[in-house]
């Protein structure tokens, strides 16, 4: 009882936190609107939408490098190929880079010792992040977190005796309908940023909910807490890879030498046997005797 309180009120208070920095940063950062704000605002291109800000500079990035012969560069030409028949360049980007952040994930957990839940899920949200913007996400991120805490928490006190696979489904629902009353909620209380989220961000974000469930019911609230905070530091940190310009474009003009380093880098990484950075601290009074 002394643990679930304890994460309670740990969930409780970084949503707290988050409230009033996303008010003081919406406040702040979101003045009254003008006509002349209006005529001169620009949208900022995000990687994951097919919009004109977005692809525009891709493809003139495409069509400003000249290309040897296409036994040297045949990913080049494919590229150009697929973009010619139709396909965003902005989803080629994102495919090329989604290797390196999985490496940049499994470095962190492989030699830092960070863990959260696998490779696949901070992947995910790191490109969530991207379409949704780090604080819109982090907020879905925490709510989602909370509501699939206090449903298994609620199920617990009442003791329906569930089994796992219905107990699973009835965790989503009460995740999906607290998602749609943000949905509902956010015209209301103006916030532009959700009402722009679009279901693939959803449906990424409540993949977190059954791993964060299953964690609690196989081992504890406070490990699932961790897991869930590392996850976010892992998705943080692949959501700063995934928007930097020099990659994207670097991945987008040599294809083949970014799969290939990435592919060498994966196979030195798992010859690594020794002591993650964590564990030294971890086992530091072992290590010193």
């Amino acid at each position: 009882m002394r643990r679930l309180l304890t994460g309670v009120s740990f969930v409780v208070s970084l949503l707290i936190s988050f409230a009033i920095f996303s008010g003081v940063v919406f406040s702040k950062a979101t003045p009254t609107p003008t006509p002349f704000a209006e005529a001169t605002s620009v949208p900022k291109p995000v990687l994951t939408q097919e919009t004109i800000e977005t692809i525009k500079p891709l493809e003139k990035l495409l069509n400003s490098q000249k290309l040897g012969p296409v036994w040297q560069n045949p990913v080049k030409y494919a590229i150009r190929n697929s973009i010619a028949a139709g396909i965003p360049a902005n989803t080629i980007v994102l495919l090329l880079l989604l290797p390196v952040i999985a490496f940049v994930i499994a470095a962190f957990r492989h030699v830092i010792g960070l863990r959260g839940f696998g490779i696949f899920l901070p992947a995910s949200l790191s490109v969530v992040f991207v379409a949704t913007g780090p604080v819109t996400g982090i907020a879905l991120f925490l709510i989602i977190t909370i509501l699939s805490f206090l449903i298994r928490f609620v199920l617990k006190r009442v003791n329906l005796r569930l089994q796992y696979l219905p107990r699973m489904s009835l965790i989503l629902w009460v995740v999906s309908v607290g998602v749609l009353g943000i949905l509902f909620l956010a015209p209301i209380v103006n916030r532009p940023e959700i009402i722009g989220v679009s279901i693939f961000p959803v449906l990424i974000l409540v993949l977190l909910a059954e791993d964060f469930s299953r964690v609690q019911i196989g081992k504890s609230v406070r490990v699932a807490l961790n897991l869930t905070v590392e996850t976010l530091i892992l998705s943080l940190i692949s959501y700063l890879f995934l928007t930097l310009k020099p990659l994207q474009q670097y991945a987008l003009l040599n294809p083949e030498i970014t799969l290939i380093a990435t592919a060498i880098a994966d196979i030195l990484l798992g010859r690594f046997v020794g002591l993650r950075i964590l564990e030294f601290y971890r086992f530091r009074k072992l290590i010193s005797q």
